[in-house]
């Protein structure tokens, strides 16, 4: 796996365990790789992975059975949804929409934009 400087590893992996639970790699209920299995797969050490599970396990998104392992959480994908849609509001909208005022961009130039991404992204998921 590729890590960005710019933010800690083991939250870097907690996205990506959440990108596979929202893309429905691991469902709710379902076990997911152990520590290891994890680190081996994005090759760090378990203890980067550890944490990655500790700061998941505290977010309730999964959840640990003694001796058997990981799980996602039952209402782990809608949990998800809701905090990345928070932080996008919070962190990432009033950054464009300053950009957007700055670089005098108007809302039916984003609206038109918007209408092609999602009829790509339609052309896409029908292939």
């Amino acid at each position: 796996m590729n890590f960005k400087e710019s933010k800690a590893i083991y939250l870097q992996i907690a996205e990506r365990i959440c990108d596979e639970i929202l893309l429905l790699q691991y469902k709710e209920e379902e076990r997911i790789p152990s520590v290891r299995e994890y680190a081996t797969i994005v090759e760090v050490n378990a203890n980067t992975v550890m944490r990655s599970f500790d700061y998941l396990q505290l977010q309730s998104i999964i959840y640990n059975k003694r001796g058997i392992g990981y799980f996602v959480a039952s209402g782990a994908r809608e949990l998800i949804l809701s905090l990345r849609r928070d932080a996008f509001l919070k962190e990432e909208v009033a950054y464009f929409f300053k950009q957007l005022h700055t670089l005098d961009i108007s809302i039916d130039e984003i609206r038109a934009m918007f209408g092609e991404f999602i009829k790509k992204q339609n052309i896409g998921n029908k292939l």
